[in-house]
């Protein structure tokens, strides 16, 4: 049984569907959005997981709240990579924009026969899936968005095969993400003041500041956020500043503007630092996002 309810609209979705590839377990879709204004809705899948790769920047006001589990203020931003559970109503809200996903509608059954038995959705998992770090997770979903574009020898049999390596490491990562409460993982508020940080413009903040702001050792930081998000500060600062560049660059902010904001010493560092991260500079990636969220038109 598959629901969704609309709670609010104050604009209209435009919907234009790309590629779609219908499989045994799973429903592939590959979707250009546009939606004119603020939107809210109650969003529920009864049998299903809904993961969403969103192939250009998602919008940094897209939120979501678990209705019967969290309270009416609380809303977590939504990264690139979300897989919203089977049997958990989300109001989901943002304020509009356009962008280009794929959608993997995934049977539960092939995830969860993966899971324990007495497998607990805990917080910290739900809280997860809304932003999924994945880098296994990512990768087979840019292989599904390749081969569902493209009528290819044997399409259908790879992405089969993709899509029971997708429910495995969905499995997975649910699993992991209920570890860093028993490995002495960051307080779920420390982890939001170092996000809060490191969202300020300008230069990035020093461990040390990070954790006077935490009110941690920085040896009690480090150990502490590797085992909360999975990877070193560093990293998670370097891919954050990359992914607020492909924000910005949907945007008619110069690329010159963009590095300074961004705390970067010149714009050739950030050229450099986005060519190492995407395999393309700011410019080409400007000019690719354009035309991935309307064909029609062609930058200058």
């Amino acid at each position: 049984m598959t629901i969704v309810a609309k709670a609010k609209a104050a604009g209209r979705a435009k919907l234009s569907q790309v590629a779609e590839l219908k499989l045994s377990s799973a429903h592939i879709l590959l979707m250009r959005l546009n939606h004119t204004g603020p939107e809210e809705h109650l969003f529920l899948r009864e049998n299903l997981y809904w993961i969403d790769l969103c192939l250009t920047p998602r919008r940094p006001d897209a939120r979501a709240r678990y209705v019967d589990r969290w309270g009416p203020h609380r809303f977590q931003q939504m990264g690139s990579i979300l897989a919203l559970p089977p049997g958990f109503q989300l109001q989901l809200k943002h304020q509009g924009g356009r962008h280009l996903s794929l959608i993997c509608a995934l049977q539960a059954r092939d995830v969860h026969r993966w899971l324990p038995v007495e497998f607990d959705w805990s917080d910290r998992r739900l809280e997860a899936l809304l932003d999924i770090s994945s880098a296994e997770i990512r990768s087979l979903l840019l292989r599904l968005s390749t081969e569902v574009r493209q009528a290819r020898l044997g399409r259908v049999e790879v992405c089969e095969a993709l899509v029971v390596q997708l429910s495995v490491e969905i499995a997975r990562y649910l699993l992991a993400a209920g570890e860093p409460t028993e490995g002495g993982g960051l307080a779920a508020w420390r982890l939001k003041v170092i996000d809060k940080r490191l969202a300020l413009e300008g230069e990035l903040p020093t461990l040390t500041e990070l954790a006077s702001l935490c009110d941690l050792s920085v040896r009690q930081l480090t150990r502490g956020f590797r085992s909360s998000r999975g990877c070193t500060i560093g990293d998670y600062m370097a891919h954050g500043r990359i992914e607020a560049a492909k924000r910005r660059l949907g945007t008619d902010e110069t690329i010159k503007s963009i590095s300074v904001a961004l705390g970067f010493s010149s714009q050739s560092t950030l050229t450099y630092a986005f060519r190492r991260a995407t395999g393309v500079t700011p410019r080409a990636f400007r000019q690719r996002l354009l035309r991935a969220l309307d064909p029609r038109l062609r930058p200058n």
